[in-house]
C-alpha cells in the first residue's frame, strides 16, 4: 500500500484545526482586554481628550470665502490687516523665511513657502506649546466661482490638541475673515 505524503509539509506546522482553535482563544483573549482597556480608557478620558480626535495630529479644512485668492493671502499676511481681522494684534514678515507673532504673540512662526495669490506654508505654533514644537499650516488658495476656496492642511500639531484647534480655526480664522472680506 501506499503512503500519503505531502511533498511541501513543514516540520511543526499546525493543522487547520489547532489554527482554527487559535484564532478562538486569540478572540477570547481579545474580549476580556477589551474591557479592561476600556476602564483604564475611561480613566485615561479625565485627563486627555477622548476618542479618536485626541490621537489626531491634522486637520484638513475646505471654506469658501467671497474674496480672490490674491485678496486672501494679502490679508493673512499683512499685519494691519490680519489685526484688523482678528481684533488683536499682529506683526507678519511677509518674506520667505520671516516671522510672525500673531493673535497678540498667542501664535508664533515662520513663513516657510509662499507663492503669490496660491500658496503660504508656515511654521507655526502656539506659545503654550512646548519650546521648539512647531506644526505645519498650509493655506492653498483656489479660485471658485466669483471667490475662493481656502484649503487648509494643518499637521504635526502634539496629540489630544485636535478638540481645540479644529473648531478654532473656524472661529478665529474663517468667521472674522469672511466678515472682514464681505
Amino acid at each position: 500500500m501506499s503512503e500519503r505524503r505531502n511533498p511541501v509539509s513543514m516540520p511543526n506546522m499546525p493543522t487547520r484545526r489547532q489554527m482554527i482553535a487559535g484564532v478562538g482563544v486569540v478572540l477570547g483573549g481579545l474580549a476580556v482586554g477589551s474591557s479592561v482597556r476600556g476602564q483604564t480608557q475611561q480613566k485615561m478620558a479625565e485627563t486627555q481628550s477622548s476618542g479618536l480626535a485626541g490621537l489626531l495630529t491634522y486637520l484638513h479644512q475646505e471654506i469658501p470665502i467671497q474674496a480672490s485668492p490674491q485678496r486672501i493671502y494679502e490679508v493673512l499676511l499683512d499685519s494691519k490687516q490680519f489685526a484688523q481681522f482678528t481684533g488683536l494684534a499682529a506683526e507678519i514678515d511677509a518674506r520667505a523665511g520671516g516671522a510672525f507673532s500673531m493673535f497678540g504673540g498667542l501664535i508664533v512662526g515662520r513663513n516657510v513657502e509662499l507663492v503669490s495669490g496660491q500658496r503660504i506654508v508656515q511654521a507655526w505654533r502656539p506659545t503654550s506649546w512646548e519650546p521648539g514644537v512647531y506644526s505645519i499650516v498650509k493655506f492653498e488658495l483656489k479660485a471658485h466661482g466669483s471667490g475662493a476656496i481656502v484649503v487648509l492642511d494643518h499637521t504635526g500639531f502634539p496629540e489630544g490638541d485636535f478638540s481645540h484647534l479644529d473648531p478654532g480655526w473656524y472661529e478665529r480664522y474663517w468667521e472674522p475673515l469672511k466678515k472682514f472680506l464681505a
